[in-house]
């Protein structure tokens, strides 16, 4: 019985909803049975208890109410009402739509007064939020529509507001219609797949001379395709991009306000490894605003890629007492299992930006690196703290060693022509003759074109 689709939605309730729920079992309104009640409470006591139900237990308690009654029956009953109560839910969370609907229903029972109070309280509840996001403009929409109803109905020579209306609809489809531009795109730039935004152009072409740009739910999303599309106008569309974000991310609720500082940190990411200049600064403005409203945190935790990428670009601006910070305050919302390795390999870095690489090394043999990524990052700080120390012999060692690793590990994509290149580049700088100005200027220019090169900085610096 654990396996049933009613035992699997039922354990997934929390505690208040399963209190509610059972409200909900009990009212003759909705439920004039006396069966889904005792398998209700049979399910109650069994998830209280922390145990599974059986079925020769279900089947016991519900013969004694309603014999000759089929499991597969009394299971599907009280599931439709678990689905029906997660349905009521889920329409009437939202108060203000919830008025909308009741306006609607006053409206066809030709309640004028009730009407005019239930929307003008409906139209208050969406002013009166803090978010401006293409919902509120649909929301908005759906009262001016209700309004053009009733009005229809009661006035015959006044105008009506059909320009509202219509230019409510038009805000919030565009909004919309730009967000999923946005994904999409960012989409395409990871996997190769096509798609056909229909009204694309139309749309953004209407939020440029509609001057909507200024309208933080349609220009957000507009400067977010352009800087992901347009790459000549890129750093100007981004910029335009992060200043609205910042200056309006209150306008959001949080889960979109997520997803347009992903976009964006995604981006810029991108750009970095391509070596592009003046998206490290801006990169690490918009880390640290996601931080600062708690947008990086996926049930109470962060990703290790996330913080990673955080001590990387910290560390190129230059801010070492903040990631350090940064990492010794946020090291507990790790996973547990990639914790300490993440941690020690981020003090290791800001150790080495200090020049300190006795502590570098340190931090370095404290964890076991078994995430590929983290220990070829490890085995590369490894490899520059030996460089720089002119610890030759270990150096060698440690290059073959290192390219053996790569060559084994086939399932990392581009970081393994990555790595692969740091390690062929740092042999050719060990055997490089740095007397013949020939030779140092054509591995610099070899280095200085590569498009996927990481440490790209630091091997043109060794030049």
């Amino acid at each position: 019985m654990e396996k049933t689709l009613l035992w699997e939605a039922f354990a997934a309730l929390t505690t208040a909803e399963v209190r509610e729920f059972g409200k909900f079992v009990r009212s003759p309104f909705f439920n004039a049975r006396q069966q889904p009640i005792v398998l209700f409470e049979y399910l109650d006591a069994c998830r209280r208890a922390g145990r599974l139900p059986v079925e020769a237990e279900a089947a016991a308690a519900l013969n004694k109410t309603e014999r000759g009654l089929k499991m597969r029956q009394a299971n599907s009953n009280l599931l439709t009402l678990l689905e029906k109560y997660l349905a009521y839910s889920e329409k009437f969370q939202d108060e203000g739509r919830a008025k909308i609907r009741l306006a609607a229903a006053y409206r066809k029972r030709n309640l004028g007064k009730h009407f005019n109070i239930t929307l003008r309280e409906a139209r208050q509840s969406r002013e009166q939020q803090p978010w401006r996001h293409a919902d509120y403009y649909h929301d908005l929409n759906l009262v001016e529509w209700e309004r053009y109803q009733f009005d229809t109905l009661t006035l015959r020579t006044e105008v009506f507001n059909l320009q509202a209306t219509s230019d409510l609809m038009d805000t919030a489809f565009m909004g919309r219609k730009l967000r999923l531009a946005c994904l999409v795109a960012s989409h395409q730039a990871v996997f190769k797949a096509e798609y056909r935004i229909g009204l694309l152009d139309a749309v953004l072409s209407h939020a440029e001379t509609e001057h909507l740009l200024d309208t933080p739910a349609v220009g957000l999303y507009y400067f977010c395709y352009k800087f992901q599309t347009d790459l000549a106008g890129a750093e100007q569309h981004f910029e335009r991009f992060r200043v609205m974000l910042q200056t309006h991310a209150e306008a959001f609720p949080a889960d979109e306000l997520r997803t347009l500082y992903l976009l964006a940190i995604n981006f810029g990411i991108k750009k970095i490894n391509q070596s592009a200049e003046g998206w490290i600064r801006a990169t690490l403005d918009l880390y640290q605003g996601a931080l600062s409203r708690n947008l990086l945190l996926e049930n109470g935790q962060i990703s290790r890629f996330a913080f990673n990428n955080i001590i990387t670009i910290a560390l190129r601006v230059g801010e070492l007492d903040w990631v350090e910070r940064f990492i010794l305050e946020h090291k507990n919302l790790l996973e547990r299992q990639w914790r300490e390795a993440t941690a020690s390999l981020g003090l290791a870095r800001v150790a080495y930006a200090r020049r300190d690489f006795k502590t570098a090394l340190l931090n370095l043999q404290r964890s076991d690196y078994k995430d590929l990524l983290n220990n070829l990052a490890a085995k590369t700080l490894q490899l520059k703290i030996f460089y720089e120390a002119s610890e030759f012999d270990l150096l060698e060692n440690h290059l073959k060693g290192m390219k053996n690793y790569i060559r084994r590990h086939t399932s990392i994509g581009y970081h393994r022509t990555n790595f692969g290149l740091i390690v062929a580049y740092t042999q050719q700088l060990m055997a490089l003759d740095f007397k013949k100005t020939e030779s140092v200027e054509a591995l610099r220019m070899a280095i200085a074109a590569e498009e996927i090169l990481t440490e790209k900085e630091w091997l043109l610096e060794q030049l």
